[in-house]
């Protein structure tokens, strides 16, 4: 008798009731759904936004195949920097453990479009024999056409804002002439203002930089060689710059966009408030469709069902309408996603985070449904008898 109420108020009665609940007001259910679906979208949104500017603040660092970086002291991000003497170069090539240590440009400059009016850009100028830095994703022309003297590549996404229809256009950078030879795509800067890729000597020309001074060395280590030992080497004979490695001075500039300036502030609390009103939205839908359920619960209380039985519907609930809520809300999101890679601001949506949202959305439902699980303990099976 008693194993045969324990299968009578099991999960799966429980499921089957949870169900029936949510889907014998099919209007309803779907507003729920689409609740919980727009929570989705809005937090993934979000979430993604701010994903998609860190990655905006550090790709040119990341697509550097740089193990580390000499910057001028104090420099708190990769965009904004100070000159340094070419004599730190020649220091750090010294250093036993490094393999290799080359100049790296990287300077505001005004644009002039061709059919007038300009635009600040940053002009980043790279030692094309060694790879180490340069444009990536090329999509129109090809690397050698930059040791072309005068030639710069510039993102296609921001080819309408500088006034370049096609390969070749002609120029003005600081008022020196420079021909467009090649498109890169995908590649954004946090600031909004676009990447021009040049050689470096060109890159000296076009920004009238002193032959004597760079913005950054850059470098590799030795096969073997220990990078910290390296590193506190290097910190030792240039004690006028900071050395980072690589990923250090990528999270240095990532914190400094996303976590100092109002820019990434606003992002991140953009994000948080996301989060909160999904969670507003889930609870209220989820609250009501219990609420509205009510009878069904008193007469289960007068049946007989106990506690448990009736909290395994209540969250049974939560979970079938966070699964359903989620897939549609996702799909949503990995589209709007895919349709920001054309546009100036990338939204990133990666598999952990499509998988940690559905985390996120079935605790949200979860937490709606312990909300009402109370409202539902209060009910007098009373009430069934008095209808």
């Amino acid at each position: 008798m008693m194993r045969g109420q324990a299968y009578r108020w099991g999960m799966g009665m429980a499921g089957l009731l949870a169900w029936r609940n949510l889907a014998h007001d099919r209007s309803r259910f779907v507003v729920t759904l689409v609740g919980i679906s727009f929570a989705v979208v809005l937090i993934a949104m979000q979430i993604g936004l701010f994903l998609g500017f860190t990655d905006s603040a550090t790709n040119v660092i990341r697509h550097t195949r740089a193990d580390f970086w000499i910057v001028p002291k104090g420099s708190r991000n990769f965009e904004i920097t100070m000159p340094l003497s070419e004599r730190e170069l020649y220091l750090a090539r010294s250093v036993p453990g490094v393999a290799h240590a080359e100049a790296l440009l990287v300077q505001f400059a005004i644009w002039k479009k061709p059919g007038g009016g300009d635009e600040s850009v940053l002009l980043v100028g790279a030692d094309l024999n060694t790879g180490l830095a340069g444009p990536w994703n090329i999509v129109a022309g090809h690397l050698e056409d930059l040791r072309r003297p005068d030639t710069v590549m510039i993102d296609r996404l921001f080819a309408e804002t500088l006034g370049v229809s096609a390969l070749g256009t002609t120029v003005e950078i600081r008022d020196q002439r420079a021909r467009v030879v090649g498109f890169t795509q995908g590649i954004r800067s946090f600031t909004t203002n676009p990447w021009v890729f040049a050689s470096y000597r060109t890159a000296q020309h076009l920004t009238q930089f002193a032959e004597s001074e760079t913005n950054y060395v850059i470098g590799t280590f030795e096969p073997g060689a220990d990078p910290v030992r390296v590193q506190d080497a290097l910190a030792r004979i240039l004690p006028r710059t900071d050395v980072d490695l690589s990923e250090q001075f990528a999270a240095r500039t990532r914190d400094y966009w996303m976590f100092t300036t109002g820019a990434g502030a606003s992002v991140l609390v953009s994000a948080v408030l996301g989060l909160l009103v999904g969670m507003v939205i889930v609870a209220q839908v989820l609250y009501a469709t219990t609420v509205d359920h009510l009878p069904e619960f008193g007469t289960l209380r007068a049946m007989g069902a106990p506690r448990a039985f009736v909290y395994k519907v209540i969250l049974s609930q939560a979970v079938i309408s966070a699964t359903l809520g989620h897939l549609p809300g996702i799909a949503a999101s990995l589209l709007l996603a895919k349709a920001s890679e054309s546009g100036a601001a990338l939204v990133l949506i990666p598999p952990s985070l499509a998988v940690g949202l559905f985390g996120v959305t079935l605790i949200m439902c979860v937490f709606a449904s312990i909300i009402s699980i109370r409202k539902a303990m209060d009910i007098d099976p009373a009430m069934v008898f008095q209808r």
